[in-house]
């Protein structure tokens, strides 16, 4: 596996950085845009990640227009924040509907752009603009994009019926319908950046992906979807390699690298892959960037101070079992540790006397946790694709009642999208804790966004005046939304990591719980390196590097949080 250098890569004019979150897309691309531009190259680099720290990585603002980097004059960088293009959006499409259709329906409209969905495509719109822009085409050798289109979103641009104005009056469903009512003359646009996007001699998509096993099966997710779309020129990145091993922890990180690079997923063995070591350093400001790629680096040691007083698991568990918490849910980004934290949870109140259900969509990989003696917990596994697919089914089916064939292509695509299968499985944790009413606490290891029951809310108070829905609300759900907004009665976990990525997508998740007045007070930093007490010179910077972030936690948080030190169970 060679070393990523750019320069010894035939890489093309269009550059597009994906892969999970956290896996090191800011850094990649900021590198290779300084290690182009130190060649004389005129290069853009365009962020269109809501999370984006390209400002930190460059000590420097930025805004939508691109600005020249100082020090490197023939770099310009740009950072699109897709929210408030989404934001703006919303507004031009539902504006001219207030005042004219009732206040229920204008609702539902806003809900149904709030989602993610409107933000991809918020986002896409930057892209399109960019690919097709002459002037852009002319005056940069190098084009890169800190984030790329996933398959979902491009595939729903090609579909006659996202055009059609019948997505206007059809607001709701409790998918995503709508998000593209109002692009109007954006068609030819899009349909020019597609072309490009899927033309190998202009475009390279870079995969990004950790040493991890949950970091390839993303990566080769992402790929196979963009490959659908003949986006096929494609290479892969493995960001933060550790190339030695001195002690227990790093001993064991190695080797579980090894394993999980050795066992990626097959698709991915197509692919020409490159790695970045892990370094010692935090990759911010001109200087750190220009050496990430080199292979002679500085030789650095770290003093990290480790703080003891951060509180642990124990502090969460006497405030649940103290205020008898009926309804527990643990949220978070893919990866975070959602499911080890509910079985933790489930086995400590179990230990205390209550009885606990605990609901997971993740058993597998977990199995060996739920072993146990104690009569107290009864588990609830959830089947995610089962519910999915009978949520879609059933949507479809009442869709061809009523829509044209091309309608209910476009129906059956957006039915793909992330909120969907949220709903899908949400549905069926309404449920359980519907019929789980004898025993003392349910601990489920997924919770909905605040987007999710929003849009149900909507649609249900939409569908009291409106015969043709896409979607129904159960009761069950109808009589769980209340439950969740009781404090007394209800708490949402937030489970993030001590990185940068994962607290800023945190972030967006605590404010979508917020709008929908879920009750939620607790923050669990999971996986953190600090206490570990490695003797590591790479594994004390990453530990030193947590502080901040923990920190930040524990302000978000208003000191209602806990930190669980990294372990080799994971």
């Amino acid at each position: 596996m060679s070393p990523f250098n750019p320069l010894a890569i035939n890489l093309t004019k269009y550059m597009f950085f994906t892969g999970k979150g956290g896996v090191g897309k800011t850094t990649t691309a900021c590198a290779t845009a300084v290690k182009f531009a130190k060649e004389g190259k005129n290069i853009l680099l365009v962020s269109t990640d809501p999370a984006s720290n390209l400002q930190d990585v460059f000590e420097t603002e930025l805004t939508n227009k691109y600005k020249s980097i100082e020090g490197i004059p023939n770099l310009s960088v740009a950072n699109f924040d897709p929210v408030t293009a989404a934001d703006e959006y919303m507004e031009s499409v539902v504006g001219p509907y207030r005042g004219v259709l009732p206040d229920t329906a204008v609702a539902n409209m806003e809900e149904q752009l709030s989602g993610s969905c409107t933000v991809e495509i918020a986002a896409f719109n930057e892209f399109a603009n960019l690919l097709t822009d002459e002037k852009v085409n002319t005056n940069f050798d190098y084009v890169l994009f800190d984030t790329a289109p996933t398959g979902h979103t491009l595939r729903m641009l090609q579909l006659p019926a996202a055009w059609d104005n019948y997505l206007d009056e059809n607001t709701t469903g409790t998918s995503c319908l709508g998000q593209l009512s109002g692009l109007g003359d954006q068609q030819e646009t899009y349909k020019q950046a597609v072309k490009t996007l899927s033309d190998g001699s202009k475009t390279t998509l870079i995969l990004v992906s950790r040493p991890q096993k949950a970091s390839f099966i993303e990566a080769s997710r992402a790929s196979q979807e963009l490959q659908e779309l003949d986006i096929n020129n494609q290479i892969l990145v493995i960001n933060g390699v550790l190339p030695n091993k001195d002690d227990e922890v790093s001993t064991f990180i190695f080797n579980q690298q090894a394993q999980d690079m050795n066992d990626r997923p097959e698709h991915l063995k197509q692919f020409n892959t490159y790695q970045i070591p892990l370094r010692t350093y935090n990759v911010t400001g001109l200087e750190k960037l220009s050496i990430l790629l080199d292979d002679e680096q500085p030789i650095e040691t770290s003093n990290v101070v480790i703080k003891e007083d951060y509180p642990e698991m124990m502090t969460l568990i006497n405030e649940l079992d103290k205020k008898n918490t009926k309804i527990i849910f643990t949220m978070g980004k893919g990866g975070v540790g959602k499911t080890s934290i509910a079985i933790e949870i489930a086995n400590e109140l179990s230990q205390r006397g209550k009885k606990v259900r605990l609901a997971t969509t993740d058993p597998a990989d977990h199995l060996h946790l739920f072993t146990h003696n104690n009569n107290n917990i009864s588990i609830s596994h959830i089947d995610e694709n089962k519910e999915l697919e009978d949520y879609t089914n059933e949507v479809l089916e009442k869709a061809r009642q009523n829509l044209s064939e091309d309608e209910v292509a476009y129906v059956e695509e957006d039915l793909k999208s992330p909120c969907t299968q949220e709903i899908a499985v949400f549905r069926r944790f309404a449920e359980i804790v519907d019929y789980a009413e004898q025993d003392d606490v349910v601990v489920i290891d997924t919770a909905p966004t605040g987007h999710t029951l929003l849009l149900l809310e909507s649609s249900q108070n939409y569908a009291k005046e409106v015969e043709k829905t896409s979607g129904e609300v159960p009761e069950s759900i109808t009589k769980l939304l209340p439950r969740l907004q009781n404090h007394d009665e209800t708490e949402v976990i937030m489970v993030t990591l001590p990185e940068t990525t994962p607290v800023y997508e945190s972030m967006r998740l605590d404010k979508d719980l917020d709008r929908a007045d879920i009750a939620h007070d607790w923050w669990i930093v999971n996986q953190s390196m600090f206490a570990t007490h490695t003797t590591n010179e790479l594994l004390k910077t990453r530990a030193m590097n947590e502080v901040e972030w923990i920190d930040k936690v524990s302000e978000l948080s208003n000191g209602k949080f806990v930190v669980k030190q990294w372990n080799a169970e994971k």
